[in-house]
């Protein structure tokens, strides 16, 4: 048997009275990906910030390679060789991609800081993995997965034997969610050793050797991943059997009720467009996801529709009404929900309560406020009944601070205050991002629920499965283009792929 690199054992952590983690035994071999998996707010990520040294725990002890070891910060945790991916990125945005993987850990050479020598191991590093990325670029100028492999290259530049992934697939495409999982598999043939945070079962069995399972901070079975099926998984996680195969119904379309024409969006410091003369419509009583390889003008697309950034040419149109030059507000009070793709961005206040973030679109309204005034037991009475209807757990309830959540629990509050606003049109971009099978579940439950009372809803997912599971239409975007309107009962994920990819283009009119 491999020896134990990691043994936190019997570990409680508390915040106030609230239990994160409650006497939990976790073991990490030498050269194995050990995933660690649970419903949101199970205690995964607490568990590795303990490790880290980001929390003190109260009870149990820790040995790394066989010593007892005191955790008081990151930098201790970088000594005994633990690096960290963290489901946010710890990265400066107008930092080169350089300075961020040395920050903190600057080569010098007689007090004077030697980039060039920095520089070479960078780059050597980053051909040795095949972790792709260009030295000198600024964040804010790469790709979400770009910016993974920096924080990637941050771990192995500063030689960490031990790797903590937490949730590293949330914010990635197919294409680069498969990459990573190459990367993993390389690094722990070298011997390095991977703790994986996740929730999505196809990825655990592709990668991990063994699986420990949290559900409401307590272990509850730690297997081998090849003796063991999804199926089982899920229930020992969830607590229940979860079945994610879903039972859309036939679909009674009603008349168009949001709709765009010729829509045009150039790109961010650039004269050359995102979106090219784009037209769709959705329809009340259906779902019309948008499918396509991240980077072609989804996002982009997405902004102009829900008002964030003005589009340069063409109309949008919601039950009827030119609402192209509407605010944001104005489309909200008109019927617009909107879940959006990155939720500490758009979808919340971080530094707000988990009340005051599920009134962020209502709080003006007669039931929250009198004569300017917050009604702040009719805003926490309200928030109470989302919490519990939604599933939506922190360590104290309402009050919470938005940035105290777990990421799925963000993402929960999010679609809880955007579906509870009985919209016209939902508009909801990656909206089980980052959630567990239970909430996934949930979720895309809600979602057909919104279909089936005759609301429209536009879907913009990366998943192949969630696309074709979901969806009454499939709207294929390539380049800046819609390339496709497919039937879902007459295509298969190998056609969509061509479309995505630009290998087929179908006559696309609205």
């Amino acid at each position: 048997m491999s020896k134990n690199v990691i043994e936190m054992d019997n570990i409680t952590k508390r915040f106030g009275s609230f239990t994160a983690v409650d006497d939990v035994t976790f073991h990490l071999r030498k050269g194995e990906i050990h995933a660690l998996l649970g419903e949101n707010g199970a205690g995964k990520t607490t568990l590795v910030n303990v490790l880290f040294g980001l929390y003190a725990h109260e009870e149990g002890t820790i040995k790394i390679n066989g010593e007892f070891a005191t955790l008081n910060n990151p930098n201790d945790a970088n000594d005994y060789g633990i690096g960290m991916v963290h489901q946010h990125f710890m990265l400066v945005h107008n930092f080169t991609v350089l300075e961020s993987i040395i920050l903190g850990y600057e080569p010098a050479r007689g007090g004077i800081l030697n980039m060039r020598e920095a520089h070479k191991r960078v780059v050597e590093i980053s051909e040795r993995y095949k972790l792709a990325v260009d030295p000198d670029a600024e964040i804010s100028e790469i790709t979400v997965g770009q910016q993974q492999r920096v924080e990637i290259l941050k771990m192995l530049f500063r030689d960490n034997e031990i790797l903590i992934f937490d949730e590293p697939t949330a914010v990635l495409t197919p294409q680069e969610i498969d990459e990573l999982m190459k990367i993993m598999s390389r690094l722990a043939d070298e011997g390095k050793s991977i703790i994986f945070i996740t929730h999505k079962l196809n990825e655990i069995q592709e990668v991990a050797d063994r699986v420990t399972i949290l559900r409401k901070g307590k272990h509850v079975a730690t297997l081998d991943v090849a003796e063991t099926t999804a199926g089982e998984m899920s229930e020992l996680m969830v607590g229940r059997a979860v079945d994610l195969e879903v039972e859309k119904g036939y679909v009674k379309r009603g008349d168009v009720v949001f709709s765009c024409e010729y829509l045009a969006v150039k790109r961010e410091l650039s004269e050359k467009n995102a979106v090219h003369n784009v037209s769709l419509e959705v329809h009340a009583g259906e779902i019309v996801s948008i499918a396509g390889v991240d980077g072609n003008g989804q996002s982009e697309l997405v902004y102009a529709l829900t008002g964030i950034t003005p589009p340069d040419a063409g109309k949008i149109f919601l039950n009827g009404v030119d609402i192209s030059k509407w605010s944001i507000r104005q489309r909200t009070k008109a019927g617009m929900a909107h879940i959006p793709e990155d939720r500490q961005r758009f979808g919340l206040i971080l530094d707000y309560s988990l009340a005051n973030n599920l009134v962020l679109q209502t709080y003006y309204e007669p039931r929250f406020q009198k004569r300017g005034f917050m009604r702040f037991s009719s805003i926490l009475e309200y928030a109470d009944e989302l919490i519990e209807r939604f599933d939506i757990r922190s360590s104290e309830g309402a009050t919470s601070m938005g940035r105290a959540l777990s990421g799925g629990n963000q993402q929960k509050a999010i679609v809880a205050r955007e579906l509870d606003r009985d919209a016209d049109i939902i508009i909801a971009v990656q909206p089980v991002r980052g959630l567990d099978v239970g909430a996934i579940e949930y979720i895309h439950g809600q979602l057909l629920e919104q279909r089936d009372e005759g609301k429209a809803v536009l879907l913009v997912s990366f998943e192949l499965d969630e696309v074709m599971n979901l969806s009454d239409r499939i709207l294929v975007m390539y380049e800046g283009e819609i390339v496709a309107d497919l039937d879902p009962e007459q295509t298969d994920e190998r056609e969509l792929g061509l479309y995505m990819a630009g290998k087929k283009k179908e006559a696309v009119h609205v």
